[in-house]
């Protein structure tokens, strides 16, 4: 086995990794709380990443570029995933009715570790897995609202990110792609993050960088590769992917191109 999924309701996941590290860029639809079990997880968000161990409980926001790093310990990567649906959140919700009052607050992830209440409804998910059994839609629903009110309880300011269901609005093009180059997403994701259709976003583009954004987030990312590699040190097997490339001999080459030689032959002073 090298990675499988097991759903045992459409909001709830376990999913298994035990072959290399597995990186992906998601733009979540909905809120995600993530129970790690075994291996380690790297968050990657502008400006922003996070380092998590087993047995850490984390919260992704929805509609928040993010790069996933999961990296298997000695057997495997394992994580039971709950999505905090839009649908979910609404119903829940609407027996909240302060909530309404509750002001926005960062997208950021939230840590919840240590808490046994909530280690404990997550870990509850874990027979149903074992036994390959699809959870009852009713449970379910009981489950995700359990564990929504027992992050509410451990961290009050997360109703100002779970009561937010707008959609992106349009932004700054030059200031969104400066903080958001290095995440490798389809054009059109870019588009909607920026409050445009991907025709608007193009034009707007090439109007704002004088380039096509594919010789621009290409030129970018190597940039920050060989910032990285340059000042900080680092190996370029240890960049690459951070620097949102997806194939290392594809860095090498595009690298060597831009810079005259190959990221393994940087100048030492």
């Amino acid at each position: 086995m090298e990675f499988k999924t097991y759903y045992i309701s459409p909001e709830i996941k376990l999913s298994n990794n035990n072959n290399k590290t597995f990186r992906t860029e998601v733009l979540f639809e909905h809120h995600v709380l993530v129970w790690l079990m075994a291996g380690t997880s790297k968050i990657i968000q502008a400006g922003v990443s996070y380092s998590f161990q087993p047995g850490d409980i984390f919260l992704l926001p929805r509609n928040r570029v993010t790069t996933v790093l999961n990296t298997p310990g000695d057997l495997s990567h394992k994580a039971v995933a709950m999505l905090l649906s839009v649908h979910q959140l609404r119903d829940y919700y609407d027996n909240q009715p302060f909530a309404r009052l509750m002001t926005r607050t960062a997208n950021k992830v939230y840590h919840f570790t240590g808490h046994p209440l909530l280690e404990s409804v997550m870990s509850s998910l874990d027979p149903y897995f074992d036994l390959r059994e699809e959870l009852p839609a009713q449970l379910a629903t009981l489950k995700i609202k359990e564990a929504i009110s027992i992050i509410r309880m451990l961290e009050p300011q997360v109703d100002g990110i779970l009561t937010n269901f707008d959609t992106p609005g349009k932004t700054d093009l030059t200031k969104f792609m400066e903080t958001h180059f290095m995440f490798n997403l389809p054009l059109e994701k870019f588009g909607y993050l920026t409050g445009r259709s991907l025709s608007t976003f193009n034009r707007d583009f090439r109007k704002t960088f004088n380039a096509t954004p594919q010789k621009w987030l290409t030129r970018r990312r190597l940039e920050l590769a060989y910032h990285q590699i340059a000042v900080y040190k680092r190996k370029p097997v240890d960049v690459y992917l951070e620097a949102g490339f997806e194939d290392l001999s594809h860095f090498s080459f595009a690298f060597k191109k831009l810079f005259g030689y190959p990221p393994t032959s940087f100048p030492r002073d």
